[in-house]
């Protein structure tokens, strides 16, 4: 198991709307056989540009324990989610191992 760091920003929807793709998401992390040790919601922030004419969006940062299969369909879907504007993923040893 390995620790990643799941960022995403969601569209501009109504808030039942923003917690039902964030709730799909960590179902879909457990589903996988991953943990998520954290959640942080950013909130509503304006974006830097527009992104698939969007100005704002939903920040929402996950942090996991799985194996790299589930980190690689969790990409999957968000690459095909329309709600999704933009996502990352990192591999969180490899970022505290550059740190030092």
């Amino acid at each position: 198991m390995r620790k990643y760091e799941v960022i995403f920003i969601i569209r501009s929807l109504e808030e039942e709307a923003t917690n039902a793709v964030i709730d799909k998401f960590a179902k879909l992390i457990v589903a996988q056989g991953g943990t998520i040790t954290k959640e942080d919601r950013w909130g509503k922030r304006r974006l830097a540009y527009d992104i698939k004419k969007e100005s704002e969006g939903f920040y929402v940062l996950f942090y996991v324990t799985c194996e790299p299969a589930c980190v690689a369909e969790c990409d999957r879907v968000m690459k095909i989610t329309d709600e999704i504007l933009k996502h990352m993923i990192v591999r969180a040893d490899e970022k505290e191992a550059a740190n030092e």
